[in-house]
């Protein structure tokens, strides 16, 4: 194992048995994959995103160390989670977004701006439901879409994460994005 990722690994064990040092060593140790991950959500959402990769790392972490409960497995169980956490804040985001659409804050445009400014924040909430349809009857493809999509996880990690074969999780993972396009078609 990679010295650091060893390293991550021993201070979310440390920070799960109650260390506050260790928490304070594993913010800066985990930040760079951290703004990696939340670049790669922000890469996906509408141009009006208010969110930075910074204030999406910053939130995500705030709400990660509110689960002082939970039991780290190793660092990629962790980045797995942040990912988690980082999809429900922009899909929050994207909820309110739509409320206001529908009334708060309301700006004057003509309709040929309207027409053009598009609106991926349907999009979004779009996929989230469709995850959560997954999820009720295959939650292991769900997992998996969420880990290799959204965490950006390879088939090996995603593999060591949910206890299956690498070759298991690129079946399934194939299987999982042939299900979401049709769910995702049927939707609109």
């Amino acid at each position: 194992m990679h010295p650091q990722r060893a390293e991550i690994t021993r201070l979310l064990n440390a920070w799960c048995k109650g260390d506050q040092n260790a928490l304070e060593r594993l913010a800066p140790a985990v930040e760079l994959e951290l703004r990696r991950l939340a670049r790669a959500y922000l890469s996906k959402e509408a141009d009006d995103n208010t969110l930075q990769p910074t204030a999406l790392v910053n939130e995500a972490f705030l709400r990660l160390i509110e689960w002082d409960a939970l039991e780290w497995q190793s660092r990629t169980h962790f980045y797995a989670v942040a990912a988690k956490v980082m999809r429900r804040v922009l899909v929050n985001q994207a909820v309110a977004r739509r409320r206001q659409k529908r009334g708060g804050t309301a700006i004057l445009v003509s309709l040929k701006e309207a027409e053009a400014a598009p609106d991926r924040s349907a999009e979004v909430i779009a996929l989230d439901e469709a995850l959560k349809a997954l999820a009720k009857f295959d939650d292991r493809r769900s997992r998996i879409v969420e880990l290799r999509f959204f965490a950006g996880l390879t088939a090996e990690e995603t593999a060591d994460i949910i206890g299956i074969s690498a070759r298991m999780v690129r079946r399934e993972w194939d299987l999982a994005r042939a299900w979401l396009f049709r769910e995702l078609r049927r939707q609109t």
